[in-house]
């Protein structure tokens, strides 16, 4: 097992990172830019070095500056945590290069998974079903065009190389078209300094879910339960659950054969996510693969009692899996709501500031909180604005609903606005009690009022 670890990234992600690392007495590094220095992160950390000012590419996007401070540091590793560098195959190669070990797959598969299109064509190879669309990029609007009137509108285009909900327009018909191309090619070549796209069929009332797999050196994967992440705003996930309620167990062990077999073939090794649309009938259709640890593995944590960040760093340090497929069978249901500091009521506007007061209503059985920030925190403008993870895990879920509701009734937050009363509010819908909400849901249903719903009056 590795002795020194260096931690390339910041907030709730580092501190969940340093506290694996000292659970398993590895030395933990952490970096920082410099509206970071007092953050909590660096505090806990063994040793903290400042890499550059508070834009990320001075700082948390910087590969030089963070390989240099692994190696003065003396560190055998990289953990990337989420964001930033994590999906970055150059910097995973950087790493491979100067013998430090990047904790995740290989800088090849990162880079194969990173391009959707080419991803595409990897799933459809290894067996996985996927979303009818173009085959490989389109470079042109005529193109585009023809795909479109093949598969038949409304779809989507699609950044090649984007994530996070960037680079995606939808597009009902076909006068449309032109327009959002051309929107859609600005806004990757902006964002990912990469034009291309691809196209594919919208299918609308759709559920998100996903299946995470961790897969060792010596060809064993595991198979984590299904997440259902259809509360999502702009294609960012809001609130989260494990598993979907209308999911069969039967379901389940199909869709986690698929991806386990689809790893394999691949030849993935470390942890991965397999994101899916499923349709009204429970078809599903490949989406894209995140190649790293995500926000919400935190769900899978609680319903499986697996810690996925010690997995992570012990397949990473050659080990086998501690754990079999029996071990990651569902125990109980979880929530997760995502705390921002953000105003719904102003079309949720970031709002940075100093938080003044804060209360966690930590302490009593299945309730986790995940966060990077206390009170005297500075909520800074070049960052995520996620405060914080609100996690509920007991045995049933409308007990976790209710222990939820409590718990964000709870919470205490000064000096900043955040979303605490919007999620309050979501919970609380007749959609969510049932889990039949979609994609969808917030911008149709909650957002244009269709259900009573105001925002400003939740806030």
């Amino acid at each position: 097992m590795f002795k020194k670890v260096l931690v390339a990234n910041r907030g709730e992600i580092a501190v969940q990172i340093i506290r694996a690392l000292h659970d398993m007495n590895i030395t933990a590094v952490a970096v920082y830019s410099s509206v970071d220095k007092d953050s909590l992160f660096v505090r806990l950390a063994d040793e903290a070095i400042c890499i550059g000012g508070p834009q990320p590419s001075e700082s948390y996007l910087n590969m030089a500056q963070i390989i240099s401070a692994a190696n003065l540091t003396g560190c055998e590793a990289i953990h990337p945590g989420y964001g930033f560098l994590s999906e970055n195959a150059e910097f995973a190669e950087l790493c491979e290069t100067c013998h430090i070990k990047f904790i995740g797959p290989s800088h090849e598969l990162i880079s194969l998974m990173g391009d959707k299109s080419n991803a595409r064509e990897a799933m459809k190879r290894a067996g996985v079903p996927v979303i009818p669309g173009s085959d490989g990029v389109v470079s042109t609007v005529a193109q585009a065009k023809r795909v479109a009137e093949d598969i038949g509108f409304p779809v989507l285009l699609k950044s090649a190389a984007g994530g996070g909900g960037k680079g995606i327009r939808e597009v009902d018909d076909p006068d449309a078209l032109q327009a959002a191309f051309e929107q859609t090619q600005q806004e990757a070549r902006l964002s990912y300094d990469d034009e291309d796209i691809y196209v594919e069929k919208l299918i609308r009332h759709a559920k998100h879910v996903e299946m995470q797999v961790i897969a060792d050196t010596f060809g064993n994967v595991v198979y984590l339960p299904e997440r259902d992440c259809s509360l999502q705003r702009n294609h960012q996930k809001v609130i989260e659950e494990s598993p979907c309620l209308l999911i069969s167990p039967e379901e389940r062990k199909q869709l986690g054969e698929i991806v386990a077999n689809a790893t394999l073939k691949l030849g993935y090794t470390n942890t991965g996510t397999y994101e899916f649309l499923m349709d009204d009938a429970h078809h599903f259709y490949f989406m894209e693969m995140n190649t790293r640890l995500q926000v919400e593995h935190t769900i899978t944590e609680e319903v499986t009692g697996i810690e996925l960040v010690k997995a992570q760093l012990a397949v990473a340090a050659g080990e086998k899996l501690a754990f079999s497929q029996a071990d990651a069978a569902v125990k109980g249901h979880a929530l997760e709501c995502r705390l921002n500091a953000e105003d719904p009521a102003n079309n949720f506007a970031p709002q940075p500031g100093q938080i003044s007061q804060l209360l966690f209503p930590a302490g009593s059985l299945g309730v986790r909180i995940d966060s990077g920030v206390t009170a005297g925190s500075f909520i800074s403008p070049f960052y995520d604005s996620m405060i914080a993870k609100l996690i509920v895990h007991l045995n049933d879920r409308d007990a976790v609903i209710a222990k939820m509701k409590r718990v964000l009734g709870e919470l205490e937050i000064e000096g900043i606005q955040t979303n605490q009363d919007f999620l309050k509010a979501l919970i609380g819908t007749d959609q969510f009690k049932q889990g039949t909400y979609s994609t969808s849901f917030i911008e149709n249903d909650v957002l244009s009022d269709k259900e009573g719903f105001h925002v400003t009056e939740s806030v």
